[in-house]
């Protein structure tokens, strides 16, 4: 998911780190927002909707026979549009990348269980736990604590009051994608530093895929190779992965990073409209406030460590 990056806006300044122009983004001008905004959502819808295309396509090759299809086939395109340099680059370079493919295959890995065995609004909300506390403990504002308790708030009805009604084992998968959410911001924003254009991305992408490759081979084996499975394995790569980084690439040369992560914290949401809508994952009026609250969290998370910053840069 991952799946793509997450609300803290660091994360979003590490996302845009390789495209966006000194500053941030574009200044002024909130007509001229409305394209890189729409794009965003664009974007979002992308990654929720394949995840929810990756869903239905798990009774065929299991979950991690679609971690490796979204990877191999991501990678595949990446490594072919943005053939990136191999040579003339540092130890600490290649350590980065490699961390980054890591943290991005184990987020998926993680993640996919956590969808195969909750529903994915549910998955979504547990897993932007990890970049909302990543965010919280950075900017150490005590305000934070209000988002924090939001949270918890959202998480305790999201469970029902205990996490067995979702299925514990994947409430804690999805968790441990969280915290490899965070990981991948962190590593997203140092490879962005040290690689230019996407080429850190395609290399780390190629990364996760040869991790994965040996899971989704035992998991499913010569059954990844069906050619409808692989057409619907490359529409999750092209929506989960290509398409939404590629969008969120042009709208981040205009887009200031925090607008950008206020936007990303409105993926449960996203996620639980596509398992609604696809997938047949209806809610109950508990649950949309759940989501609702771990949204709202997030965003007070955003806005207060970009108004600290202001602060001490002012």
């Amino acid at each position: 998911m991952p799946e793509g990056a997450g609300p803290a806006a660091d994360a979003a300044a590490g996302r845009g780190k390789r495209a966006t122009r000194p500053g941030g983004g574009a200044p002024g001008a909130g007509d001229r927002s409305l394209g890189p905004v729409t794009l965003v959502v664009a974007g979002a819808l992308s990654v929720q909707f394949g995840a929810a295309i990756a869903v239905m396509l798990m009774p065929r090759t299991g979950p991690l026979g679609v971690v490796t299809l979204r990877l191999v086939l991501a990678a595949l395109v990446l490594l072919a549009v943005c053939r990136p340099r191999l040579r003339g680059h540092s130890r600490a370079d290649w350590g980065t990348v490699v961390t980054f493919g890591f943290a991005m295959a184990a987020m998926n890995v993680l993640f996919y269980q956590a969808a195969h065995r909750i529903p994915l609004g549910a998955a979504v909300t547990l897993e932007v736990l990890g970049p909302l506390v990543m965010s919280v403990i950075a900017s150490r504002r005590p305000v934070n604590l209000l988002w924090a308790g939001l949270a918890l708030g959202g998480v305790f009805l999201l469970s029902g009051g205990g996490f067995d009604r979702l299925d514990p084992v994947g409430a804690l998968f999805a968790l441990g994608a969280g915290a490899m959410w965070a990981a991948y911001i962190v590593f997203s924003a140092r490879t962005g530093r040290r690689f230019p254009q996407a080429d850190g991305l395609a290399l780390a992408m190629g990364v996760g895929a040869l991790l994965s490759l040996p899971l989704g081979l035992v998991e499913a084996g010569s059954r990844l190779l069906v050619p409808s499975t692989l057409g619907l394995g490359l529409a999750v790569a092209l929506m989960s992965s290509v398409l939404p980084y590629t969008l969120e690439l042009l709208a981040l040369r205009r887009l200031p990073a925090a607008t950008f992560a206020v936007l990303m914290s409105l993926e449960p949401a996203i996620a639980a409209t596509a398992g609604f809508l696809v997938l047949d994952q209806a809610l109950s009026p508990a649950e949309v406030l759940a989501i609702g609250l771990v949204v709202a969290a997030s965003m007070g998370a955003v806005r207060t460590q970009v108004a600290g910053k202001r602060r001490a840069a002012g």
